[in-house]
């Protein structure tokens, strides 16, 4: 799912992780949402000529998911993913949310994703990374119309 994170992101993203999969997936899913989302906190920078904003409706087959986010600098995923199935494979699809979470408050992101439709638990998995991906790309990008912060008060 990372790599469809990259792939639609445009991010340049190599991740190796160790983790205890002889107890759970848990820690290591949430270290990895962790690293990515301090990586992206530390890539914005000042945020200064950015978009800020960004949001993307990514259809997976049956799947229809919506994500949109903000560089508010106030981490925190508002998660609404119904999946069918409690796993997909051997991965536990609850750990789908606590990634979110975990990138949201690391990089200071108000994120939020909304199932619309959807019945396949890796297609809707699979269509909420790619959708975070676009809309990631879209905030990060630089607008040569924007001078300064984003912002109103002038500081996120």
């Amino acid at each position: 799912m990372l790599t469809h994170v990259a792939r639609h992101g445009l991010l340049n993203l190599s991740v190796t992780a160790k983790g205890d999969y002889h107890i759970d997936d848990h820690h290591t899913v949430e270290d990895v949402g962790i690293c990515l989302g301090q990586a992206l906190k530390a890539a914005v920078g000042d945020k200064k000529g950015m978009t800020r904003y960004g949001d993307a409706t990514v259809p997976m087959d049956e799947s229809l998911v919506l994500c949109a986010l903000d560089f508010s600098g106030r981490g925190g995923a508002h998660i609404a993913l119904e999946f069918p199935d409690t796993r997909i494979g051997n991965f536990a699809v609850e750990l789908v949310e606590e990634f979110f979470h975990a990138v949201a408050r690391e990089a200071g992101l108000n994120l939020h994703i909304r199932l619309i439709v959807g019945k396949n638990a890796h297609h809707i998995a699979e269509a909420a990374f790619k959708a975070f991906g676009r809309a990631l790309r879209q905030a990060v990008a630089l607008d040569d119309r924007v001078t300064g912060i984003p912002s109103t008060k002038g500081v996120l």
